[in-house]
């Protein structure tokens, strides 16, 4: 057949390894990690169904190498430990097993031993080490590594290399980059020592070199051996991308693919992960700049999931494999899909980090596009139902599709009506913020999923009571959504008010000064918006701090981008709107302040009040059907995570 994307479709060679097409996917921890360091059953499943989904490689992240000197609660592979030879064993078999080759991400924290740990108190009681004696910023001490433990964790790096290739991964990933142990050294940042370990670009190389070397040792000639390194730390005092060419080909010798990233963790997540706010592929260069002083294949990696960009990359020569993560929690059979032709029917990752947020806080894993995520072990394949059943799916929202979606891949009859001529719900209101366009295509991907299924869509349908009696439904699911909250302020309901979820439909209405109303999560991202398009805004919220509705890892971001476009006020109550604001209160100030009352100025004003869910409406259907489900924000206002989640075992529930 003739692939869409055939450089992407394309074996490669790397060692004596073939890898049967060029998207490989990233190092992603688990989240099931034993206390003793054990890969856990969910996190095998979790692997597993990358690999499930025609990935070429699949990458176990991460197996800290010496546990004396990086407690970090992360993998361990020790024979010592009763199951941990055993766990590795069964998830590079379930990972082998689908066709693509399993390799394992050797690592060590150094300095930011513990990173991963949900009670961070834990982490400032453990000893961390480094390439120096020095104190964190966060006030935690960090010793000098001595020779004698710097060998001990060479060798160990061997030790670990030999047992993963005896439970059988079949690539070794050697993490160099975004600020753990080995890039600490590699960094003159952070490397100060006047020994054979510090001060030249050889000296800072050393560590590298005798791990590679020890690695080499374990594992044999042929063996493929991957480096990752940042190609730029990407911060004034780190090294640029002209040192990250230099110190590729120090290590180019002992190596088989280098894996170019960028950035340094603790000092630029953004730029390791690649937000919503940046363009996809944004550190793509470095890997293109570097792969023109190196003769090793190169990967690269940075918010990837386009196949067109992807395949662009590797045809133009700018690298020689792609990486995905978070593309591959949004849809894990992207490859197959690309390898199939299927490329409409991927579902994109929006950068929305709730997957990164959800194992910060909770230690677990969450998509907000793919309700499979971190629940792998459940299953995934979809069992036909055992009696095929009329369902009517109220709503066409992202929960309504998924339900509807979902139910018909199990055989059932299934109906979505749609009171709006077109589908979405809430995500329409994205369409006009170009950061998040791929939200709003979300629901057309959702839909095209749906109607293959064998969905029928209705839109312009209300689902009343009386609907609801004659379409005569075994089952309804009822996802009706949230309305925009517009309380009685005096002028609120001005014509120079524009509520936010309109603002698609408003946007040219939008004059040069604006005052967004509202700082949650959705009144940020306008303010970001309309502050991008040259517009002066003022940000007004009622709390002292913005956005909580958004994830811990999306909302540090969000702020910084705030700050770059609008005039922010938290702690200021809205009184009433005018021709030429918003009158507000200065919830801080005494009675007497002469500034507890103050205007601010906007030709127009957005409101981004909040939501509240259309109870009137789930009343008057909650007998609508012998089966009944209320899911997503018209169960309660929350997240589109929650949403599909919910409608998704709706539909296996039926």
């Amino acid at each position: 057949m003739k692939r869409n994307f055939p450089h992407l479709c394309q074996p490669i060679t790397i060692g004596n390894i073939t890898f049967w097409n060029r998207m490989f996917s990233a190092p992603m921890g688990g989240t099931d990690i034993t206390n003793d360091g054990c890969i856990g059953p969910k996190s095998t499943a979790f692997y597993e169904l990358r690999a499930k989904g025609g990935a070429g490689a699949v990458t176990v992240s991460e197996c800290m190498v010496h546990p004396k000197t990086d407690g970090s609660h992360a993998y361990h592979l020790d024979t010592t430990v009763l199951n941990s030879l055993a766990a590795a064993t069964y998830t590079a078999d379930a990972i082998r097993r689908h066709g693509a080759m399993p390799s394992l991400e050797l690592s060590h924290s150094g300095m930011f031993a513990g990173t991963y740990m949900t009670d961070k108190t834990r982490q400032k009681e453990m000893h961390q080490w480094g390439p120096v004696d020095t104190v964190r910023a966060d006030g935690v001490k960090v010793k000098a590594l001595t020779k004698e433990l710097i060998a001990e964790i060479v060798s160990a790096y061997g030790e670990v290399a030999g047992l993963a290739k005896r439970a059988g991964f079949e690539m070794l990933l050697i993490h160099g980059g975004h600020g753990w142990l080995i890039n600490q050294f590699l960094s003159s940042y952070f490397n100060h020592r006047t020994d054979e370990y510090g001060g030249s670009l050889e000296n800072r190389c050393r560590l590298a070199i005798e791990i590679l070397k020890a690695v080499r040792q374990a594992v044999g000639p042929g063996f493929p051996i991957e480096f990752r390194m940042s190609g730029s730390e990407l911060f004034d005092e780190g090294y640029d991308l002209e040192e990250g060419c230099r110190i590729a080909q120090q290590l180019e010798p002992y190596i088989d693919l280098l894996h170019v990233s960028a950035g340094t963790y603790q000092r630029g997540f953004g730029d390791t992960h690649p937000s919503m706010f940046k363009s996809h592929g944004c550190n793509v260069y470095l890997a293109a700049e570097i792969k023109k002083h190196v003769s090793v294949p190169v990967a690269t990696i940075g918010g990837l999931n386009d196949p067109a960009q992807m395949e662009e990359i590797i045809a133009s020569g700018k690298a020689d494999v792609v990486y995905m993560a978070r593309a591959l929690l949004a849809d894990p059979y992207l490859p197959r899909k690309v390898t199939e032709n299927r490329e409409d029917e991927i579902v994109r990752c929006l950068r929305c980090f709730t997957c990164m947020a959800e194992r910060a806080v909770t230690s677990t894993r969450r998509c907000t596009v793919n309700p499979l995520i971190g629940r792998e072990i459940e299953g995934d394949e979809i069992r036909p139902a055992a009696i095929r059943k009329k369902v009517l799916v109220a709503g066409g929202g992202p929960g309504g599709l998924y339900a509807a979606y979902t139910a018909a891949r199990r055989g059932h009859d299934v109906t979505l009506c749609e009171k709006e001529t077109e589908i979405g719900g809430i995500l329409k209101s994205e369409q006009a913020l170009p950061f998040k366009h791929e939200m709003y295509e979300l629901a057309g991907t959702y839909r095209l999923l749906a109607e293959r299924a064998g969905v029928k869509i209705l839109t312009g349908t209300e689902v009343t009571k009386a609907f609801a009696e004659d379409f005569g439904a075994d089952a309804l699911i009822i996802a009706v959504g949230s309305k925009p909250l517009v309380p009685p302020i005096p002028g609120l309901d001005g014509d120079n008010v524009i509520v936010v979820n309109d603002y698609y439909r408003n946007a040219d209405r939008v004059g040069d000064t604006v005052v967004v109303f509202g700082g949650g999560l959705a009144g940020c991202e306008c303010a970001i918006h309309l502050g991008q398009q040259g517009k002066k805004v003022h940000l007004v919220e009622m709390r002292d701090m913005l956005a909580p509705d958004a994830s811990i890892r999306h909302r540090p971001l969000l702020l910084k981008e705030i700050e770059k476009y609008a005039e922010i006020h938290t702690g200021y109550q809205g009184l009433e709107v005018t021709a030429e604001g918003v009158l507000c209160r200065n919830l801080h100030a005494e009675e007497d302040d002469p500034d507890r009352q103050i205007l601010m100025p906007g030709e127009t004003v957005i409101c981004a009040l909040g939501q509240r869910s259309r109870s009137d409406v789930v009343s008057s259907l909650l007998d609508g059907a012998p089966f009944v489900r209320v899911i997503g924000d018209a169960a309660k206002v929350s997240t589109i995570t929650n949403a599909v989640y919910q409608g998704y075992h709706a539909a296996l529930d039926i």
